[in-house]
């Protein structure tokens, strides 16, 4: 009999788990097997992290390789060749003019890694005033206390009251239901939105201000895509105002949205680009931070015996993660993972916003591979219809991801239209059988 108790599960509704939970027992390809024999297509891909499928053969050898001939080594002042190794494999992945890469163990280390970066950036220039921090309404950066300060979904941040960082500000979100419901791909209004960073630098001042911080399509929030022209807006203010511009990619990068990262499919060239969960596949936990080499050397000043930049993980650049990692980008490139999100994403398009008159649907939103289907609370219980609805795709052999009321949707970047079309015909009978 396993025993539940012990185990506190992140954001879940523990005592709901616990009295009818829900067990993985192994995977392979697009579907999970539970504890109790049943298959269940996997239509989130993990959490957002798995794209390339469950256990794929080249990532698990890998691992399983590596692990045998170092399994750790130390991350301060010795390393090991599968980091640099890895480092290389990611910038020639990434935009031009990113050329040095800091690993950290998650999207939240990446976050906190970056805002650290940007705040010593200004002072190592001389402008140390520069300490103020952009965030945006309904942004996700993690959970540590930088990402979340940054951060703007309330439920990450009332319970922890006065406690975030202070010197932030945050921009307003962009979704606004009665002008771009039903958007597909990028919305026609709301680009005016980004003008309000014009509004905070003049509250401010632009000496005052070191860097903001946006995911080019808002994940976690529930898929928020941004109007057109709008990351283009900000880009612009920032660059007038000396602001850097830091993009967070843990979700966009590695083909979410067709390109290596989400800012070459937008044309839209950050400072800093932060990245996790597809560096790996999702395999073994690791994330980085992308900087140029201007921002690289403006650190590396004073003797050389001297560290420059004080911060780092005891897993940074860990062994069997490069390994996952080195493995998982062979397999982005060798499978044409570019090419097949872009067949793939007009059937997914078509697919999720057939479900416009389902019950209950007030809004369906996409971008790439990433899209959402929006329902209408229950009065007075906000959040309750999001989990019947995960609940019941689950028992009828769909694993789907619920944030409140928003059934969020990343299929694998292997997936074919048939599965997206089981994937949805299971979604529309939920839908018209719940309350």
């Amino acid at each position: 009999m396993l025993n539940l108790e012990p185990y506190w599960l992140p954001y879940t509704a523990n005592r709901a788990f616990k009295s009818d939970p829900r067990i993985i027992e192994s995977a392979q390809g697009f579907y999970y097997k539970t504890r109790d024999g049943r298959t269940v297509l996997d239509s989130f891909s993990g959490l957002w992290s798995t794209g390339l499928g469950h256990c794929h053969p080249r990532i698990v050898k890998a691992v399983q390789d590596q692990v045998a001939r170092l399994d750790y080594a130390a991350a301060f002042q010795v390393s090991h060749t599968g980091a640099f190794e890895l480092a290389e494999k990611v910038i020639n992945f990434a935009p031009d003019g990113f050329d040095h890469v800091f690993f950290t163990n998650s999207g939240s280390e990446a976050v906190d890694t970056a805002l650290k970066i940007a705040l010593g950036w200004h002072r190592v220039r001389g402008e140390g005033t520069r300490i103020k921090l952009i965030g945006r309404e309904r942004g996700y950066h993690g959970v540590n206390f930088g990402g979340m300060s940054v951060g703007g979904i309330p439920g990450n941040r009332k319970m922890f009251g006065n406690a975030m960082l202070p010197n932030v500000d945050h921009l307003p979100h962009t979704l606004d239901l009665e002008h771009n419901a039903f958007s597909k791909g990028q919305p026609g209004w709301g680009l005016h939105l980004a003008d309000e960073l014009e509004r905070i630098v003049a509250l401010h001042n632009a000496e005052n201000i070191a860097a903001v911080i946006v995911e080019p399509v808002a994940g976690s929030a529930g898929v928020l895509v941004p109007p057109l022209g709008y990351l283009e807006r900000l880009r612009e203010i920032c660059t007038r105002h000396g602001i850097l511009l830091i993009f967070d990619e843990v979700i966009t990068a590695f083909h979410r949205i067709g390109t290596p990262f989400g800012c070459q499919r937008f044309g839209v060239m950050p400072d800093i680009i932060t990245t996790a969960k597809g560096i790996t596949n999702g395999v073994i936990p690791m994330g980085a931070v992308l900087v140029s080499d201007a921002i690289y050397q403006s650190f590396m000043s004073g003797p050389e015996h001297a560290i420059e930049f004080f911060h780092g993980y005891t897993y940074s650049g860990h062994p069997v993660a490069a390994a996952a990692g080195l493995a998982a980008l062979d397999s982005y490139v060798e499978e044409d993972i570019g090419s097949r999100v872009a067949e793939l994403e007009p059937f997914f398009e078509g697919a999720l916003h057939a479900l416009r008159d389902a019950p209950h649907v007030i809004d369906i939103r996409n971008f790439g591979l990433m899209g959402a289907i929006e329902m209408a609370p229950r009065p007075g219980a906000p959040g309750a219809r999001g989990m019947e609805a995960h609940v019941k795709c689950f028992e009828q052999g769909l694993m789907v991801r619920h944030s409140t009321d928003t059934l969020a949707f990343s299929p694998f970047l292997t997936f074919t239209a048939d599965l997206l079309g089981q994937t949805f015909d299971t979604v529309r009978r939920v839908l018209d059988a719940i309350d």
